[in-house]
């Protein structure tokens, strides 16, 4: 399968780990990635709020990209894929803002006719490649694992633009991937709720505290982890972890992994080939539990 590939600006940033994982998994699974290496930045969300047109232009661009390539464009974000849907969504919609976009994009040399199609790597693997393939990957099967998904907000809201009317069941996808791993999925109330990244800059203590909280619920119901398809999320409840701890005034102590990195476990990588010993949060108890010899 060939895809358009825009790892977004965390992968390759503060989680590099993301992306290095992603391509492990990518390739044991048949999946071609063609990176789009001068595609801008979504914006985060912020610039669409802020300069809608600009916005426009802007991820208008990465989704002619993709276009030219004959390709859905795969993201590993999930507010990548909030905002390239949302703005795909606009411009496939409202003819007067196409219009204006390609005025724009038409100075790079591109035009955008709206057929690209914005997939993440979690819908892309239940959608595409099919749980029975997976299945017939795993070498090393987590039993024993409690595993917690965490969504988080852009993969999921508002529903109208991220197809999830039409596919309500891209809500559970995680849950189906760790069970056919081998996993127990971990239900909680917090997994579909925002891990407090957004306001970081605003109320510090306040997007820890909702961060703490969503892993100290999932602890509470037996996780040994947590797994996320969003970047950002992932460096709220990591990389914030030791200072939500100090905000909460109890140790958390719970290990948040990438899809990609829990996929490639158990396809047989090592920790150390999906840089499981690049978290903040020590990953060692969790694989303590799982077989590691392939």
């Amino acid at each position: 399968m060939k895809v358009a590939f825009w790892p977004g600006c965390v992968s390759k940033g503060a989680c590099p780990e993301l992306y290095v994982s992603t391509h492990k998994v990518a390739e044991a699974l048949g999946i071609e990635l063609h990176e789009l290496t001068e595609a801008p930045c979504t914006g985060a969300g912020v610039l669409s709020e802020q300069n809608p047109a600009l916005a426009d232009s802007l991820n208008g661009l990465t989704l002619a990209m993709a276009e030219k390539l004959g390709a859905d464009l795969m993201t590993i974000c999930s507010t990548c894929q909030g905002v390239l849907s949302n703005h795909n969504y606009q411009l496939t919609h409202k003819p007067e803002r196409m219009e204006r976009a390609n005025a724009v994009l038409s100075e790079q040399g591109y035009t955008y006719k709206g057929t690209t199609k914005v997939k993440h790597l979690l819908w892309i693997l239940v959608e595409d490649i099919g749980l029975d393939k997976i299945r017939s990957l795993v070498k090393r099967k987590l039993t024993g694992l409690k595993i917690a998904p965490f969504y988080g907000c852009y993969i999921l809201r508002p529903e109208e633009y991220l197809g999830l009317r039409e596919k309500p069941e891209r809500k559970n996808y995680l849950e189906q991937i760790i069970s056919i791993i081998g996993g127990e999925p971990v239900e909680y109330h917090g997994k579909s709720k925002c891990c407090g990244f957004p306001m970081v800059t605003m109320n510090r203590d306040k997007a820890l505290m909702m961060g703490g909280n969503h892993i100290m619920e999932a602890k509470s119901k037996g996780a040994d982890l947590l797994v996320t398809p969003c970047p950002l999320c992932h460096l709220n409840l990591d990389a914030q972890q030791p200072d939500a701890a100090r905000v909460m005034k109890q140790t958390i102590d719970v290990p948040i992994f990438h899809l990609p990195q829990l996929l490639g476990l158990a396809f047989g990588f090592s920790p150390e080939e999906l840089r499981l010993d690049h978290h903040v949060v020590p990953t060692t108890k969790a694989l303590e539990k799982v077989e590691l010899k392939v």
